[in-house]
């Protein structure tokens, strides 16, 4: 899950989308069998090569969630080494202050 996968039609309805991996896949005719993924969206049992599981999927909401609340992601670095060692770690900044402490605990309980 990461915001370029989230449409809105013309009637407001959402819609969730991942037409990257379909035009890749659609042009190889193969099946997807390694890592894909956007890095600020990777969890860190997927950095750490441990089974994929649903934690994986609450910790991308968590994300997307983080930075719709900051406009940028928890997360930033200048190299992908360095962005999956602060993945890792867990370490990112609290919300803007306009927003609640439970949206903040929100946010630290899916990342």
């Amino acid at each position: 899950m990461k915001s370029q996968n989230i449409f809105l039609t013309k009637k407001n309805i959402v819609k969730l989308g991942d037409f990257g991996i379909a035009r890749v896949l659609s042009n190889t005719r193969s099946k997807a069998k390694t890592v894909v993924g956007t890095p600020y969206y990777l969890s860190p049992e997927i950095i750490e090569s441990q089974p994929y599981s649903f934690k994986s999927d609450i910790w991308s909401l968590g994300v997307l969630l983080y930075e719709m609340c900051a406009l940028c992601p928890p997360f930033n670095a200048g190299s992908l080494h360095q962005l999956a060692q602060k993945i890792i770690k867990g370490q990112f900044d609290r919300l803007p202050k306009n927003y609640s402490t439970q949206m903040n605990q929100l946010v630290a309980s899916m990342l």
